[in-house]
Parts: structure tokens; C-alpha cells; sequence
């Protein structure tokens, strides 16, 4: 029987094809994510919820729009990543392309925790760390 998994050094006890597939519905979640976050940035940075949602005045977002929307494209580019990983045909390549912009998606909610908002850490850092070692387990 062939085992799911798509990690390198799986063993077929370890993972399965459940954990793989938890696992690539977190990494769904996280990529379902970073195209809400380019939608906010690029669209939505100065209207009412995407004001409400990062606490800025009019003022403030308007004069920040071309960067936030630089930003959004940069979140698309994560999400795009990780789609790209899903559904890649050969798994091996596939598990390096999510490790790989999970790894990317971390290292950017970490980033932005310690310049910007500790809630970073936890809208984006953290639920890409746990589909990373979800990933690495399956």
C-alpha cells in the first residue's frame, strides 16, 4: 500500500492520508487568508472595514494606499504559492513549494509582529507554523 504522505522521510505509521489531508486544509486556510489580506490592503485599505480592521483614520489610509496595496500583492503572491503547492502533480515538488511559502509566511507574520503589530503573530504567523508542522508530520 502506498503511503500519502509526501515528506521525505515519512514513515506510513507516522502520517496517512488523513493527516495529509488535514494538513493541506490548513495550508488551503492560510493561502484562503493571504487573499483576504490582499483584498483588504488593495481594495478595502480605506473604506469603513478595512479602516476598522487596522485601526487607521482616513487620513492615515489614504496616505499609506499605494503601500498597502504594494503589500497586498506581496500576500497574493504567498497565496498563489501555497494554491500552487496544492495542487501541484508531483507531491514531492508540491511539499517543497508549501514548505517553502509557509516558511515565507512565517518568517513575514514574525517580522510584522515585532515592527507592526503583535496580532500579526497571530493572524498570520501562527496558523502558518501550525500547517508547516502539520505538513511535516503527515
Amino acid at each position: 500500500m502506498e503511503h500519502a504522505s509526501v515528506h521525505p522521510n515519512s514513515v506510513a505509521g507516522l502520517g496517512g492520508r488523513h493527516m495529509i489531508l488535514i494538513a493541506n486544509c490548513l495550508v488551503a486556510v492560510v493561502a484562503a487568508l493571504h487573499v483576504y489580506f490582499l483584498v483588504l490592503e488593495m481594495f478595502l485599505w480605506t473604506k469603513p472595514l478595512g479602516l476598522k480592521t487596522f485601526r487607521n483614520t482616513i487620513e492615515k489610509a489614504t496616505d499609506q494606499a499605494v503601500l498597502a496595496a504594494n503589500q497586498g500583492l506581496y500576500n497574493g503572491f504567498l497565496a498563489a504559492g501555497l494554491f500552487w503547492g496544492l495542487i501541484h502533480n508531483n507531491p514531492g515538488f508540491g511539499f517543497q513549494i508549501k514548505s517553502f511559502f509557509l516558511l515565507c509566511v512565517i518568517v513575514a507574520g514574525v517580522y510584522g509582529a515585532a515592527t507592526v503589530s503583535r496580532r500579526i503573530l497571530y493572524v498570520q504567523a501562527a496558523p502558518a507554523a501550525l500547517a508547516l508542522i502539520l505538513l511535516w508530520l503527515a
